[in-house]
């Protein structure tokens, strides 16, 4: 199927790489359907993609692995609020978190509270907010991604 989008422009998509998150993501429950996008050229090692909306082309979020940012990210959560995913483990688990990448780029930061969970089996997806005072909305993340580009490039 072709799609539109604010990023990418018109690109052609399989269905099985949509996914449905039955309520919405947290702020746009209307927006049920997504797929994750990233530079093609950068083959798996994408850093940050974009969950693009199907439901509204213009809105696309960019999104993370936190593990990239926070190694040691390991959210405590009820098994009922990931129900909404299907069946989740480990194997078929995706978990993402957003990136906010204002004007001043040094101000760049994920939100660890509320991450996007994905069962990349059964392509359904759901945001939970983790009751965890560790895990802050805005992280910043700058000067991890400047040390993890300075590491690369040694």
């Amino acid at each position: 199927m072709k799609i539109q989008t604010k990023v990418f422009g018109e690109i052609e998509i399989s269905e099985e790489k949509i996914i449905t998150f039955a309520n919405g993501i947290v702020g746009f429950p209307e927006l049920k359907r997504f797929t994750l996008l990233h530079d093609e050229d950068k083959g798996n090692d994408v850093g940050i993609r974009f969950l693009q909306s199907l439901d509204e082309p213009g809105f696309a979020m960019p999104v993370m692995d936190p593990l990239t940012v926070k190694p040691d990210y390991d959210p405590k959560v009820n098994d009922e609020l990931l129900a909404q995913a299907g069946r989740i483990t480990p194997e078929n688990l995706l978990v993402l978190v957003t990136v906010s990448v204002p004007k001043d780029l040094t101000k760049m930061s994920v939100n660890l509270q509320g991450p996007v969970v994905i069962n990349v089996e059964e392509h359904k997806g759901c945001q939970i907010i983790v009751e965890n005072k560790e895990y802050p909305v805005k992280f910043p993340i700058y000067e991890i991604l400047q040390a993890g580009a300075g590491k690369a490039g040694a």
